[in-house]
């Protein structure tokens, strides 16, 4: 076990269940080595994590006000972590969690209505009721049904991009519309709304938003929710928010507004964030990109490797001890703060052969990028078939795609909860 004295800032993490904005609203503080890559390195984990991920799998380190957490960077460690029952996700429960928050943010967290539904930080049973009712909605059967759908989304944004010329922005013009398109129509939610949401979704996700414009945007996306949720009782429609309505006429709004929310939010964060990232990586490893584009059919292990090789994440997901805990031969006392390191977590040696290089041939591997337990990602098979679909066509369509600046210059979101790219200028050939 390493020790680490850390700072506040807020840290955050990725592509599952494991992450929310009542997630990013209770996340702790960490200071910009545990977020920011180094230089040149933009797909490898924070210095400040590989830096204790080599010493060992288990680390105490600890906040701005001297109180103890551990760092789990370990994937075998990880696992027992995130399936350990005497982890709790819900930091709701611990006062001492609770004390550490402005009052504001206090206040709002401890209000039933902002809670129902959110079950990122519940635990069973609480958490399996709605587990139960979204696997319903989530099923790899309609994921695969939705694949022709998605393929037409993919197709027209591409047609729109080539008929523009031979340059854009792969951030703005498909990794993010695609999959805001997608989640809008699986939720119901109007396309021509999404603006509305992905800038109040992004003020949520920001590292450095203040606590009274974190309060201002989540009672915003709140009320747009709630609208919505009204409109599908009032005339339901064939989408997820309608069905699970009609499975379960006991949900209330409110209820039914922090599903919602919850799912719209992660449910184009993460997926345009890989799409990006994934691209990036895959033009900064030219010879990979070869073998996929000689081989279409590697598309499924490059999906399965580049969620392994990137994980957008900093730091979580983050968990509290409900009793004493031993992990790794480190004990870890009860109403304590443990926080996995998905990034090191997939990149650990015991568990991984050349954890560090991008390899889209690699056997599938048994990554975390998804999470793990009870909190696994519900929509991990709609992701695959989102970054399936869109890279295959992404690297068909565009013939010579490469970067149109320097990659140095690529801007990260190093201050995001959500890791991955601001901008990505590609060119290709006509």
């Amino acid at each position: 076990m390493t020790s680490a004295t850390v700072s506040e800032n807020r840290e955050g993490h990725g592509d599952r269940e494991d992450a929310g904005p009542g997630e990013a609203r209770m996340t702790l503080r960490l200071p910009k080595e545990y977020t920011a890559r180094k230089p040149g390195l933009p797909f490898d984990p924070a210095a400040g994590q590989a830096e204790l991920g080599a010493q060992g799998p288990v680390h105490r380190i600890e906040l701005a006000d001297g109180e103890p957490a551990w760092l789990i960077t370990g994937h075998a460690e990880a696992r027992a972590v995130l399936a350990d029952p005497r982890m709790s996700s819900d930091r709701f429960r611990s006062e001492r969690a609770m004390s550490k928050l402005p009052p504001k943010l206090r206040k709002m967290l401890t209000e039933q209505d902002v809670r129902a539904g959110n079950f990122l930080t519940m635990d069973p049973p609480e958490h399996t009721r709605y587990r139960k009712l979204l696997t319903g909605q989530f099923t790899v059967r309609r994921m695969r049904q939705l694949e022709p759908r998605i393929h037409e989304i993919v197709t027209d944004h591409l047609d729109r991009m080539i008929a523009a010329g031979t340059k854009a922005d792969l951030v703005q013009a498909f990794a993010l519309p695609v999959p805001s398109l997608v989640i809008c129509e699986l939720l119901g939610v109007e396309y021509d709304d999404r603006d509305e949401f992905q800038e109040r979704s992004a003020t949520l996700l920001r590292l450095d938003t203040p606590t009274d414009d974190l309060v201002r945007a989540s009672e915003e996306l709140r009320a747009f929710m709630l609208d919505l949720v009204r409109a599908k009782r009032a005339k339901p429609t064939d989408d997820l928010l309608s069905g699970l309505i009609e499975a379960a006429p006991d949900l209330t709004d409110a209820e039914l507004v922090g599903i919602s929310t919850l799912l719209l939010i992660a449910g184009h964060e993460t997926t345009a964030n890989m799409l990006a990232l994934g691209t990036f990586a895959l033009l900064e490893h030219p010879a990979e990109l070869a073998k996929l584009q000689a081989d279409p059919a590697l598309i499924d292990s490059a999906v399965e490797e580049l969620l392994r090789y990137l994980s957008i994440v900093h730091i979580g997901p983050v968990r509290t001890t409900l009793e004493e805990v031993e992990i790794a031969g480190v004990t870890i006392p009860f109403d304590s703060t443990v926080l996995v390191s998905v990034p090191m977590a997939n990149r650990d040696p015991r568990n991984f052969d050349a954890p560090g290089v991008l390899d889209v041939a690699r056997p599938r591997p048994s990554h975390l990028a998804f999470g793990h337990g009870v909190h696994q990602c519900l929509g991990q098979q709609l992701a695959r078939v989102e970054m399936t679909v869109g890279f295959a066509e992404l690297l068909r369509r565009l013939p010579g795609l490469r970067l149109d600046l320097p990659p140095s210059e690529v801007p990260l979101r190093s201050d995001m909860l959500v890791y991955g790219v601001h901008r990505l200028p590609v060119a290709w050939d006509a």
